[in-house]
Parts: structure tokens; C-alpha cells; sequence
């Protein structure tokens, strides 16, 4: 073995340090995101307007697009924010949209074959019995019940429902007109710890530091106008097939499927006593 002379250490000791601290910085990079969900005293009126408490909680990040750095930023701005109570959680959301569109007006129609806004809980963060609500911007939602991951074998259980849920939406635009451009639409929601069970998985009420797991994501399709004024999901114009949705997530996924909860990111409950955050969450 060749004698390594002092200058030839050092930068050997300087290459493995550098590449040991970009590793490092790379594995941090993709951990998955945390958001610190402050307790309110005050209670929430479920209208789509974001007053009173909401004030005071920070937004999450920027959504990027679910695959993460691979993609560009999305070219419309989403964030949420969450808080809670003694008996619910609570979510906001605000969506940039220059065409905000919903036809899909029955509970429990496939609201993604449509622009929506997605939550996916998962309350004991293994990975399994784990739950997914959507909403349209014409408040019609979807929600269901996976007891496992579609890749371990589990079957959606579409008729499990979010009891008492409480929803609303607000628009500063024109749903379903395609002559104008819109603004933005908003979320609220409101979410009885109590509701987030079933005969099999009881219901799990967070306390001070409690940690779930959960991930936000928007899916929106590119979209064109028909013959009548309707907006309808662009096709290729060889094949006929629907152009791929885009889908924009609060913490990145680093794969085009929702379903790995392991993916997702951490949600920590503080009590109303505790030191509150008042700037942006990762």
C-alpha cells in the first residue's frame, strides 16, 4: 500500500467528510415532513372563512408535487393548517385555481376523477387501519375506511363513513363557469376524534405529544371546455386516453401513490399550555 503523504490525508479526510455530511443533508432532505398542531380553547365555526382561532395557527409548507424534487413546484399554490380540541380536529386548506369545477354532488362518488383536496390519517402510525376523506370544491365528499396497504391486500371500505363530519367550503370565484378565471377556493373541516373508528379499530384520542401520521394531497387534472360550456378531463389528442392528473402533496411521497403510509408525514399535538409556534411548519 502507498504511503499517504500529509497533504494527500488530508484531502482524503476532507472527501470523506464532505461526502459523509451531503449524505447526511440527502437523508434529512427526505425525511418525512412534521407539523406541530396546536389545541384551541375557542371554538370553530365550520364555514370556509378561517376566522377566530385559525389566526393563529401556521400554515404547513408549500405543496410540491408527490414524487418531491423530482418535479417542478406545482404552478398552483396550496397549504393547510390544523388545530384541535377535546373532541375534534380540525383542518384548513386554501387552493390557488384559476378553473375551479365540481359536478360530482352524491356522497361518496369518486371525487378524484375530479380537481379535490384528500386528508389519509393514520391515528397509531403502523402503517395499517387507516383512513381517507376527499372534498370537492362543492363540498361533496369521499371517505373510506383501508383495515392494510392495497400492495399488503387490503380492500377499501367504501361504505365506512366519518360520522358528524362538518365541512364547508368558500369560493372567490365562479364554480363551474369556464368564461371567467378564478382565485382560489377554501376548506374547513372538522373531523370527531370519536368518528375515527370502527367495530374492529377503537377510536384514538390524542393528547399532549400524542403523534399521528398524515399526509395532504390535491389532485388536479388537467381539463378542457365541451360543447356545452362543461369542463371535462383532457384526453390525448391521438389516443383518446385521459392526460395523467397532477398530483401536489404537503410532504413528499418520492412515488405517484398515496398509499404508503410510511411516506407519510408526522403530525404532533400540543395542549394549549404549551409553547406555541407561530411561524411556518416544515
Amino acid at each position: 500500500m502507498k504511503k499517504l503523504t500529509l497533504p494527500s490525508l488530508t484531502l482524503l479526510i476532507f472527501i470523506v467528510t464532505f461526502g459523509a455530511a451531503k449524505t447526511s443533508l440527502a437523508q434529512t432532505e427526505k425525511l418525512p415532513k412534521k407539523y406541530i398542531c396546536q389545541q384551541t380553547d375557542k371554538p370553530i365555526k365550520i364555514d370556509g372563512k378561517l376566522e377566530g382561532a385559525w389566526k393563529k395557527a401556521p400554515w404547513t409548507s408549500r405543496f410540491v408535487d408527490i414524487e418531491g424534487d423530482k418535479i417542478p413546484l406545482p404552478y398552483q399554490h396550496t397549504q393547510a393548517k390544523m388545530l384541535w380540541d377535546k373532541t375534534h380536529f380540525y383542518i384548513a386548506a386554501v387552493m390557488e385555481e384559476e378553473h375551479i369545477w365540481a359536478y360530482q354532488n352524491k356522497k361518496d362518488q369518486i371525487v378524484f376523477l375530479e380537481n379535490d383536496f384528500e386528508v389519509f390519517i393514520d391515528p397509531d402510525s403502523d402503517t395499517e387501519n387507516y383512513y381517507e376523506l376527499e372534498i370537492n370544491a362543492i363540498n361533496n365528499s369521499f371517505d373510506l375506511f383501508l383495515p392494510k396497504t392495497y400492495k399488503k391486500g387490503g380492500r377499501a371500505q367504501i361504505k365506512w363513513d366519518i360520522k358528524d363530519l362538518q365541512s364547508a367550503v368558500s369560493v372567490e370565484g365562479t364554480v363551474n363557469d369556464a368564461s371567467d378565471k378564478d382565485k382560489r377556493w377554501i376548506l374547513e373541516i372538522a373531523i370527531p376524534f370519536a368518528s375515527l373508528s370502527n367495530d374492529n379499530v377503537p377510536a384514538i384520542i390524542p393528547t399532549n405529544g400524542s403523534e399521528w401520521r398524515i399526509n395532504f394531497s390535491r389532485v388536479n387534472w388537467q381539463h378542457e371546455v365541451d360543447s356545452t360550456g362543461k369542463y371535462i378531463r383532457k384526453r390525448n389528442v391521438e389516443t383518446g386516453k385521459v392526460l395523467p392528473e397532477y398530483n401536489w402533496v404537503w410532504s413528499p411521497q418520492g412515488v405517484i401513490n398515496m398509499h404508503f403510509p410510511e411516506y407519510w408525514g408526522y403530525l404532533q399535538f400540543v395542549d394549549s399550555k404549551s409553547k406555541k409556534t407561530k411561524t411556518a411548519q416544515k
